[in-house]
């Protein structure tokens, strides 16, 4: 079966819109990938601010929001097709929406972007509300990428995403484990932000910065990191953990910077080693924003050096665009009425298939 599918992704560093628009191969069980177009639409500064202070609105402002959010996105969706002579060529679209909040242990999860507001825009079937059913229960909800790893990246070990939280898929076998492993881009970014840079292009401002270990070693006993998998972090736990230690230090942003691509970089080789692939030559694929941030990918590989795993960062398209490829993957194993969530990776009764379906157009 081919499926063409457009996936959209918001994540929480609020770098933008990551749009694709993937061929999807299955032949008997087997997935295989093509990314034709790829973009990431940046936010207007007002958009920004809006999905950043999301959580803050009262319950109509929210909703309002959520309608808007979703209007937004098939904008942008049709402005894609149009842009990439798309017409007809398109199957369906799988939405992740943007996350404004995220509490698994009340059994909550929101992700605004109205996928019947995105249906009604592009008159296509429209996929989303990924992580809900998972959340219902009893599981994380996250990470949801891990079938992507599976299934369209099964020759690597370990999948690591540097998006604005880390997170990793653990593959032993057909055992998966993933889940969130720490604060990553949402940090680096708020810290170049105080230079009134987007972020540390590189990470040539933390490379130029000194190790504070006082507070490389107060961010490596934070109680979150002795909790087992699965677990997950939001946005709001990223802010209580990282933002008092550094913000209200009086340390220069090149030396916080710099202590903060450590800090990723132990956390990364410390769930290596906590789980363990049971082979002696291992491999880590680094997808995400900060693989393109190349001190960080040079201190994690330093990290992990001795474990004998390599780091692997492929492509540009692949790094960009990786997240919204699963989405897509997600939608198509949602329309196949196949499972597209795993409960050993959230930690749910049991795997779901995920997903609201709305029909852009009449029958």
């Amino acid at each position: 079966m081919v499926y063409k599918v457009i996936g959209l992704m918001s994540g929480s560093s609020l770098d933008g819109l990551d749009i694709v628009y993937t061929q999807l191969d299955e032949i008997r069980g087997q997935w295989s990938f093509e990314i034709l177009q790829a973009a990431c639409i940046s936010y207007s500064d007002e958009w920004t601010e809006r999905l950043r202070h999301a959580q803050n609105l009262s319950v109509p402002d929210f909703l309002k929001l959520h309608s808007a959010y979703g209007h937004y996105l098939g904008q942008q969706v049709n402005a894609f097709i149009a842009q990439h002579e798309l017409e007809h060529k398109v199957h369906f679209i799988a939405s992740h929406g943007h996350t404004v909040f995220h509490d698994p242990a009340s059994k909550t999860t929101g992700q605004i972007g109205d996928g019947a507001a995105i249906a009604a825009l592009t008159s296509l079937p429209v996929i989303s509300d990924l992580r809900m059913l998972d959340v219902a229960l009893g599981g994380q909800g996250a990470p949801i990428v891990p079938v992507g790893d599976k299934l369209l990246f099964h020759l690597q070990d370990y999948c690591l995403n540097l998006g604005g939280i880390a997170n990793i898929t653990v593959k032993n076998g057909e055992e998966m484990l993933a889940f969130d492993v720490c604060p990553a881009n949402q940090v680096l970014n708020t810290l170049a932000n105080l230079l009134d840079k987007p972020h540390d292009d590189g990470g040539t401002i933390a490379a130029s910065g000194a190790l504070l270990g006082d507070v490389l070693e107060h961010l490596n006993k934070l109680p979150y990191y002795q909790l087992s998998a699965p677990k997950s972090l939001s946005n709001e736990n990223v802010q209580e953990m990282m933002f008092p230690a550094l913000l209200q230090s009086q340390h220069t942003v090149a030396d916080m910077l710099h202590t903060v691509v450590h800090h990723i970089a132990v956390q990364v080789a410390a769930a290596v080693r906590k789980y363990p692939v049971l082979k002696e030559e291992r491999s880590l694929l680094v997808t995400g924003g900060g693989a393109f941030n190349t001190f960080l990918v040079m201190k994690i590989q330093e990290q992990l050096a001795h474990q004998n795993v390599i780091v692997v960062v492929p492509d540009d398209k692949v790094i960009k665009f990786k997240e919204a490829l699963v989405m897509a993957l997600i939608g198509a194993l949602r329309w196949r009425e196949e499972t597209n969530v795993y409960s050993s990776v959230t930690g749910a009764s049991r795997d779901s298939v995920s997903g609201a379906v709305w029909m852009g157009h009449a029958y």
